[in-house]
């Protein structure tokens, strides 16, 4: 029979500790919001279709026709052992596992000198990550033979093609490491995701905090500190996907929190896209990165997250409102010192309305465009929402239909939770101006305790001697 497993991973929303979470063991606080990037992993023959019907053109395959059946046939020459069908990719793509890892196979429109296209880069590094560990795994745990495996990608973290600064990249990694995992018979738990996850967009790029990764992974609002992401890429260079991450990760940390009680969160969206990696290398190649400001921003960071995660635990949500103003005073301060754009005029307006109805609010992210977020106190009612949706549409600030999303798991397209949610994988609304969805109303049942993520043995992965403290 066909083995076939579908998993999604929620967008993010940073809201508080940007910049500052850069540095390993900065803490921040990030919460998961209601799109999603949903993954299926599936037996696949091999065959890249380009008659698909979510990519119409030309009936034709770029590969060799193979058997189709319930099993999965081995990979021939010219088929593919990995197909990808994104919404994001005008066709399938189809890749082989080569020595130095997977590869496009030629005919399907990409530059020869490119390995894998940019759009599919962390995809392709999720994969090759939990194959690593599949091969790692005891013999009789291994998954059976190199069969070709299909991914299908739906997206509805984009607009049109557009990016909102949801943490695509962060999602899609997030599902296919729980998709491809579970299919090849090693599902894995949040923490142990993550970890995964971390392991795989450090392949692709170990400058980002990964608490984006944290989001996808364990779904609500979380703390997070992040590891030490180049001696992460270093291990797996020296030691290898499984060994590394066997090995301690010092100043790694996350736990869930509690959603807060009597405010509400709401996002909009500032009308243009922003590229989080240009801002990030324009602030550590300035002379800001090495000054002593940069000291003191981290210093006041790490005091500013840890009031709200003490405000979040404690249910105090006026010391949590406070919290967000002085987060959007810190990133005000760096901006103001190292000139990289982070608050740009259209964040400013969104921050100066919000404050003006009541709601406490900051730019979420890297800024530079993207989204900003208010915390707004009342019942989340959307009459309640209504004079600020409205005063930010009058703003030029597009109000965005989220809600918290809460426990990001390994649910398999779990059935929507009310009529304004649509099921994994689905069209979203455009961006709109509908009232944003109650997002935290209640409290969440036992407080987890704090917990470094992964301290214990890998469920369902190997366990290999660790060879001493990620250098």
């Amino acid at each position: 029979m066909a083995r076939r497993v579908t998993r999604r991973a929620p967008g993010k929303l940073l809201v508080a500790g940007e910049y500052a979470v850069l540095e390993p063991g900065r803490p921040a606080v990030v919460v998961a919001v209601d799109r999603y990037v949903t993954v299926t992993a599936g037996d696949a023959d091999g065959t890249v279709r380009t008659d698909h019907p979510a990519h119409p053109g030309s009936p034709a395959e770029t590969a060799g026709s193979a058997p189709c059946g319930d099993a999965p046939a081995s990979p021939g020459p010219g088929t593919a052992d990995v197909i990808v069908d994104s919404d994001l990719v005008g066709h399938e793509v189809g890749l082989r596992r080569t020595p130095e890892g997977l590869r496009v196979l030629p005919g399907q429109g990409f530059p020869a000198t490119a390995a894998v296209p940019a759009v599919l880069a962390h995809v392709v590094s999720a994969v090759e990550t939990v194959e690593a560990l599949a091969e790692a795994a005891p013999v009789g745990r291994r998954p059976l033979g190199p069969a070709a495996v299909r991914l299908t990608i739906r997206s509805d973290l984009h607009d049109g093609g557009v990016k909102t600064g949801l943490g695509s990249s962060a999602a899609v990694t997030v599902a296919t490491v729980r998709a491809l995992a579970e299919y090849h018979g090693t599902p894995l738990p949040d923490r142990e995701c993550l970890r995964v996850a971390l392991l795989a967009g450090v392949r692709v790029n170990a400058g980002p905090s990964g608490a984006d990764l944290a989001a996808a992974a364990c779904g609500g609002w979380v703390a997070y500190r992040a590891p030490d992401r180049r001696a992460l890429l270093a291990g797996v260079r020296r030691d290898g996907v499984a060994a590394t991450l066997a090995a301690p990760w010092p100043g790694f940390a996350v736990r869930p929190l509690p959603p807060p009680s009597g405010v509400t969160l709401h996002v909009g969206w500032s009308g243009s896209p922003a590229s989080t990696p240009d801002l990030v290398a324009g602030l550590t190649a300035g002379p800001w990165w090495h000054s002593d400001a940069r000291g003191r921003f981290l210093d006041d960071s790490e005091d500013c997250v840890t009031r709200m995660v003490r405000a979040l635990e404690d249910d105090r949500p006026a010391d949590l409102l406070a919290s967000v103003r002085t987060a959007r005073r810190l990133l005000d301060r760096l901006d103001g010192e190292a000139a990289q754009g982070v608050v740009t005029e259209p964040l400013r307006r969104l921050c100066e309305v919000a404050e003006a109805c009541g709601a406490a609010a900051k730019p979420s992210g890297a800024g530079g465009g993207d989204c900003g977020i208010a915390l707004l106190p009342g019942d989340g009612s959307a009459a309640s929402a209504a004079p600020l949706h409205r005063r930010w549409r009058e703003a030029g600030i597009t109000p965005l239909p989220l809600a918290v999303a809460a426990g990001a798991g390994a649910a398999t397209a779990p059935a929507p939770a009310g009529p304004s949610a649509p099921a994994a994988g689905s069209a979203r609304p455009a961006l709109s101006a509908r009232s944003a969805p109650s997002a935290g109303s209640a409290r969440s049942a036992p407080r987890a305790e704090a917990h470094p993520a992964g301290t214990g043995p890998q469920a369902g992965l190997p366990s290999p001697t660790p060879r001493g403290r990620i250098r």
